[in-house]
């Protein structure tokens, strides 16, 4: 690299994918983050701690172990790392409870994200394990005005796409124009002076686009019917959905329209790893690879009066280990069926503890039709079917083929399409696709689907909470169960998230090095 000259370097900037700050890291322009920015003072003096499961949390703690002197061994009942950190490409296989081994045939170099996606701004930690294992990240658009949302029923406005700009637009005038002409009419109680109302209409008035009767009529907002171009062409501008075929084509029903963009986790700006997340799991691997063995199914946990056994099933036969201390991951459903002898509190909080069923669905197509056709580039198409949500790739645009998530579905609507066949779901997505994107059809290859709660080894998306289960069941797994600690997303207020899973990592490192040196560490614990 130093003799890299200018243009050799815009040469290779321009090609390498996720804008000039990711190619710089490629190309190793930019330097790594400290090595040491978790400061725990001390050492492991060699004290032999076994991780069960190498996702994020169980590699994430490795990681950090291996710093300070321990000597980790990870179980990995998988022949692949990363968990639910996993992005299908071709080859990749996944087996389900009553569905068999499933493989993927998608082209080479094609891919979606079946487990996490997205990397809000604010998950701090997630972002820091990018930057200090030299995986570059790329804006994700999560938020996008001109994906769709399809209501099937019987409304005026059902079983039609609605772009989403034009619904966001007619619901923000209408709702504006309700309010600003009660405000103006005295019918809302508060203790506001005369002035203050009229800044609070003022306020609605550009808020929703409402003129100067306080009516609301559309405008360029909500985009054109007839867009506008050269000459006298000066564009047409569609009339408003009314807000009452809005309701009755269950367009406002809760469970459909979507304001994601508002809820704390998927404010912008949003991120992904270039390349598939995967990328994480796999830088990951690439520091802890050595202390992983794969293919290794965890059959028994026993807490001894000192230290910990585990017993467990590779290509070989059974097998048991001891070691000082060990750290769980696995998730709590699979781990349900795990002999071990936990203390009653703790049994109960794994037995008791339920995961959100979901499912997920890749579709590759000749061409990427959605941005070609139809200016979709990134974003969410939502539909109050068994779909949804579909997904758009927020990656590769303008570019050949392209794998989009043709459903992205929980709980009931998770459950129904998961007790179909592989084969059944791809004619679903297709079928239901198809009344979103005619191009279907015709232009679909292949597809490769995946229900996590049928998932060995996941046996479900995410950890679930009440809030009496946050007080009882929850903390009773906070503590380390003797010699054995537990941690992964479901020891988080972060369920769902790939920073939840690294945070528990650090936060059980914490503890457990607390416990070998007989030091203090709160978490977090952050270096200069």
């Amino acid at each position: 690299m130093t003799n890299l000259t200018r243009r050799e370097f815009i040469r290779r900037t321009r090609v390498l994918a996720g804008g000039a700050y990711p190619a710089m890291m490629a190309m190793g322009l930019v330097p790594a983050a400290p090595a040491h920015p978790f400061r725990l003072e001390g050492s492991g003096d060699g004290k032999e701690v076994v991780i069960l499961g190498a996702g994020l949390a169980g590699m994430a703690a490795a990681y950090e172990l291996d710093k300070l002197g321990y000597r980790c061994t990870i179980l990995e009942a998988r022949e692949r790392t990363g968990g639910r950190c996993w992005s299908v490409r071709k080859g990749a296989t996944n087996e389900e409870t009553g569905g068999g081994l499933h493989t993927a045939g998608f082209d080479a170099g094609q891919y979606f994200n079946a487990g996490p996606s997205r990397i809000p701004h604010h998950h701090g930690l997630t972002l820091h394990y990018c930057k200090e294992l030299s995986v570059p990240i790329q804006v994700y658009n999560n938020v996008n005005e001109n994906t769709y949302y399809y209501s099937e029923g019987k409304g005026p406005l059902s079983n039609k796409k609605v772009r989403v700009r034009e619904a966001h637009s007619d619901v923000r005038g209408w709702m504006a124009e309700l309010l600003a002409k009660a405000m103006d009419g005295g019918k809302i109680d508060v203790e506001m002076s005369k002035e203050d109302t009229l800044k609070v209409i003022e306020y609605l008035r550009a808020e929703g686009g409402l003129d100067i009767d306080k009516l609301y009529k559309a405008s360029a907002r909500r985009g054109y019917s007839e867009s506008p171009g050269p000459g006298d062409r000066e564009g047409k501008i569609g009339e408003p959905m009314t807000l009452l075929a809005m309701l009755q084509s269950g367009l406002l029903d809760p469970d459909f329209y979507n304001v994601a963009e508002y809820t704390y986790e998927l404010q912008g700006t949003l991120f992904q790893a270039v390349g598939g997340m995967d990328r994480i799991a796999a830088a990951f691997e690439q520091k802890v690879g050595r202390l992983i063995r794969m293919g290794s199914e965890v059959r028994h946990i026993r807490n001894l009066e000192k230290g910990v056994q585990v017993g467990y099933k590779d290509k070989t036969g059974e097998k048991t280990m001891q070691a000082d201390l060990c750290i769980c991951t696995i998730p709590l459903p699979v781990l349900s069926n795990i002999d071990h002898n936990f203390s009653s509190d703790a049994s109960r909080a794994i037995d008791s503890i339920v995961y959100m069923s979901t499912g997920k669905i890749g579709l590759q197509f000749k061409r990427r039709f959605w941005e070609e056709d139809e200016g979709i580039y990134g974003g969410i198409t939502h539909t109050n079917n068994q779909l949804t949500q579909i997904f758009y790739p927020s990656y590769d645009y303008l570019g050949g083929k392209g794998i989009l998530i043709g459903y992205y579905n929980f709980n009931e609507k998770a459950v129904a399409t998961g007790n179909l066949t592989y084969e059944q779901r791809e004619q679903l997505a297709l079928e239901k696709g198809s009344l979103i994107h005619p191009q279907y059809r015709q232009e679909f290859e292949r597809s490769f689907s995946v229900s996590w709660h049928k998932t060995k080894y996941n046996m479900g998306g995410w950890a679930l909470y009440s809030a009496d289960e946050r007080q009882t069941l929850y903390k009773a797994l906070l503590q380390p169960d003797k010699q054995v600690y537990f941690a992964g997303e479901h020891m988080t207020y972060l369920n769902a998230w790939m920073a939840g899973a690294l945070e528990s990592a650090r936060s059980v490192v914490a503890a457990l090095h607390s416990r070998v040196t007989g030091q203090r560490f709160s978490y977090p614990v952050f270096g200069s």
